[in-house]
């Protein structure tokens, strides 16, 4: 009796073993919900599967425990919560209810990401490198050499860089054509195309878009931001059209090009109207940015709300701890509505203003998407202005839109349903 008696006391007394770490994404509870994605990719390089849960406390992340999880999350600031197997499952059988909009994804493999940049380019000029650098997600820069040379298979992420693919160098003419960076930027630019057997900066470009665009199709994932974006489906819509004025490409455009473009090409966007004067800071109609009227104190968009059941691509996209998150401008900071594509989902918009701000699509075998604005903590970016300092906003929601499709490519393939 006395043997049992002890035994008894020894089970009841003694702790359950934690099996699982919960690393919360809410408002409250954490406070370096950056550095929280860099955790969990982390772990992914580790051969540990993560789960994602959907809509379950701003999608928190849950991981196996682990001394090096736990460590390493102390080490970066990283808030998460030690779970015994009772209560995993307790949390896991609320997720699975069919009354809650909540979905558990599986992430089972650390993607391999790219990021499309100029080498010169410093890592704070975009902020997709800045938000990488700072969760301490690894990449590899790429550019046009190893675009063109098909190096684009080797990764399952693809960012674009805030790049100009219509040979237009960003349309900065009218106020930059004398600085010193401008002339130089331009050079470059020649030189590499010129490297690899092209005449002009646009027709190098041209291709290289066509070859992002197989990317996508073959399975890829892309994201891209600011004019990186309307500038890339302008690209694809002008394949074979001179849309370039002299001081650009040494000679005059196409005449009549407006009409030659394709729009069944691209990837979000349809009948736009190019913007044709080289001294204006524009592209196309697509861009909202001349047609906005909002006043920086009230200027935000809403994230829509998805059913994380029946449709956990968008889910993912959208998770976060606020479903407001406050607007930011760039060269492209907003798409106009009446320039989107039927089959592309608007995940985030100002309802107000008529204007779309973070978009989805399938294309072929892959996914895009496309995020106006340049720097999500920087409301209007200018060039020579100094670096976003991240570890000043930790929780930024802005920024937690690029994370999500981070690590959107690692989700297990047959939880994505649309």
């Amino acid at each position: 009796m006395r043997i049992i008696a002890l035994l008894l006391f020894f089970l009841i007394t003694t702790p359950t073993w934690a099996s699982y770490i919960l690393i919360p994404m809410d408002s409250e509870s954490q406070t370096e919900h950056l550095k929280a994605y860099g955790i969990t990719y982390w772990t992914l390089e580790r051969q540990a599967k993560v789960k994602w849960l959907l809509n379950y406390r701003g999608g928190s992340f849950l991981l196996p425990d682990s001394e090096e999880i736990r460590r390493e999350c102390q080490i970066r600031g990283v808030q998460f919560e030690v779970l015994s197997d009772a209560k995993t499952e307790q949390i896991l059988t609320e997720i699975s209810s069919p009354s809650q909009n909540m979905e558990a994804v599986v992430l089972e493999k650390a993607p391999r990401i790219a990021v499309y940049s100029p080498k010169g380019s410093q890592p704070w000029d975009d902020a997709v490198t800045m938000v990488l650098t700072y969760a301490e997600i690894p990449y590899t820069v790429i550019y046009d050499e190893e675009v063109l040379s098909d190096q684009l298979i080797l990764y399952d992420w693809l960012h674009l860089h805030h790049e100009d693919f219509t040979g237009q160098y960003g349309k900065f003419y009218r106020s930059f054509r004398s600085a010193p960076w401008y002339i130089a930027d331009k050079k470059r630019a020649e030189d590499l195309a010129t490297s690899l057997g092209y005449d002009k900066v646009s027709e190098a470009k041209r291709d290289v878009a066509l070859k992002i665009r197989d990317y996508v199709v073959g399975g890829g994932f892309m994201f891209a931001m600011c004019s990186a974006t309307d500038s890339f489906d302008i690209a694809l819509s002008a394949a074979g059209v001179d849309i370039c004025e002299p001081m650009f490409d040494g000679d005059p455009s196409e005449g009549g090009y407006q009409s030659k473009l394709d729009y069944s090409k691209t990837f979000a966007f349809k009948d736009y109207i190019l913007e044709r004067s080289p001294n204006v800071y524009e592209f196309s109609s697509i861009d909202m940015t001349r047609k906005r009227a909002i006043p920086k104190e009230t200027d935000y968009f809403s994230l829509m709300d998805y059913s994380a059941k029946w449709d956990p691509i968008p889910t993912m996209l959208v998770q976060n701890h606020t479903s407001l998150v406050k607007a930011f401008m760039g060269q492209t900071t907003s798409y106009d509505r009446r320039n989107i594509k039927s089959t592309v989902l608007v995940m985030g918009e100002n309802k107000t203003n008529g204007e779309a701000r973070y978009i989805h699509g399938i294309k072929g075998k892959g996914f895009f998407t496309f995020y106006g604005g340049h720097d999500p903590e920087d409301y209007t970016h200018r060039v020579g202005d100094a670096k976003t300092e991240l570890a000043l906003h930790p929780t930024s929601p802005g920024y937690r839109l690029i994370l999500n499709n981070v690590l959107f490519p690692a989700a297990k393939k047959k939880k994505q349903k649309t």
